[in-house]
């Protein structure tokens, strides 16, 4: 495994509109090209022809309300009937046929007998063709689909990583390593880095993959009450990671997600074959990136390590693009978070002039016992991205 050189190039990006505005684009301009060969019959063909397919899809939906109604309706809708409806009836196809019907009731279009005929044989003809899976999504927009739906398997295991396991472990693992290090031992990087192999093979020691990377020990655990089960703990390893003389060590582990891909390739029932393994994979790391990056609790405290299945018989190729990664963290500058000044409270004579704020500070600290007067409450000056602060001239 080595690890990725341009993810950009090997991570999948989300797809473009381009196929809809293509689809789009070619019908407008036929559209028009056809209207000027026959302006006078191509309103009265074009409504024709939309009947017939808004017609055909609707008798189509119809079908599909009958099965769910008679077969499933309880067990699936616990028999409500607009929840059927919704599920197998689109709402353009309803549009288009109220939309039709009000067109033609109100022109008083009447087709003739041979139009009648063209008619009923589009119909038959898409009834046909979709019942053959002609008209359906090609595989790759059942793919789309299920991105845009958060369907894949990817999804839920990048999710399940994220609420039940890393969403505990990274907001703690500075103290954690801070613990560590007050005993005298230092780490080549405080983050925790996540290593995600595309072949989806997880050892159970990555000793076993590169014996350059040797296990050190565990950080302070972390207990919890998690789901029924009492101080269920949670582990960090630290692994010391060697390269021409030179140690470095780091709290690292495999994505435990990626063992469940590759048991599913392994199981026929699953329908999981090598090639949709390797797409579940780079899912799972673009999801995940996406989940780690959009959470401040999360934020600059992992590190995603994408690794490469091209095997060249390199027994260190594992320690290589880990010492290769903390060395990139070291050339990266940090932006340490801004601390903001305790928000402290002074009191201030309800009555009379401060001259000056070293005035208002003897006043607010004046020596005995508080004065019991009634006072008015402000607060120091604040930085802009905390708050409202009262302006209070003297």
């Amino acid at each position: 495994m080595f690890g990725v050189i341009g993810e950009d190039g090997l991570v999948p990006r989300a797809r473009s509109r381009l196929p809809v505005v293509c689809d789009a684009g070619l019908g407008l301009l036929t559209l028009v090209f056809v209207w000027l060969l026959d302006a006078d019959r191509f309103m009265e063909r074009a409504e024709m022809i939309a009947f017939s397919l808004t017609l055909a899809a609707f008798i189509h939906s119809m079908f599909l309300f009958a099965e769910e109604w008679f077969f499933h309706s309880r067990q699936r809708y616990h028999g409500r009937i607009t929840e059927i409806f919704q599920a197998c009836f689109k709402g353009h196809v309803i549009l288009e046929m109220c939309a039709i019907f009000l067109r033609l009731t109100l022109r008083g279009v009447s087709f003739s007998h041979e139009q009648w005929s063209t008619m009923a044989i589009m119909c038959a003809v898409y009834l046909l063709l979709n019942s053959l899976g002609m008209l359906g999504p090609a595989p790759v927009e059942i793919s789309e689909i299920c991105e845009v739906k958060k369907m894949n398997v990817a999804h839920g295991l990048a999710w399940s990583f994220y609420i039940g396991y890393l969403k505990l472990v990274l907001p703690v693992l500075q103290n954690k390593i801070s613990q560590y290090s007050s005993t005298g031992a230092r780490l080549s990087s405080s983050r925790l880095l996540i290593l995600l192999p595309l072949n989806a093979v997880v050892p159970s020691k990555p000793e076993e993959e590169d014996t350059n990377v040797v296990f050190h020990e565990n950080l302070p655990e972390l207990e919890l009450d998690v789901a029924g089960v009492r101080q269920r703990s949670y582990k960090n390893s630290i692994y010391k990671i060697t390269q021409d003389n030179k140690t470095f060590s780091c709290v690292l582990e495999y994505a435990t997600p990626l063992r469940t891909l590759y048991q599913m390739s392994q199981e026929r029932s699953a329908g999981f074959g090598e090639r949709e393994r390797k797409q579940q994979v780079l899912l799972f790391y673009r999801t995940l990136s996406q989940i780690l990056e959009d959470s401040l609790e999360c934020r600059n405290r992992y590190r995603l390590l994408l690794l490469n299945d091209e095997h060249t018989g390199d027994p260190h190729h594992l320690s290589r693009e880990i010492i290769q990664n903390l060395k990139q963290q070291d050339g990266e500058i940090h932006m340490d978070p801004i601390r903001e000044p305790p928000n402290e409270v002074y009191p201030v004579p309800e009555e009379g002039q401060i001259g000056s704020f070293k005035g208002a500070l003897s006043a607010a600290f004046p020596e005995g016992q508080p004065c019991s007067v009634p006072s008015l409450m402000f607060s120091l000056p604040q930085p802009l991205r905390s708050g409202p602060v009262e302006a209070t001239d003297f």
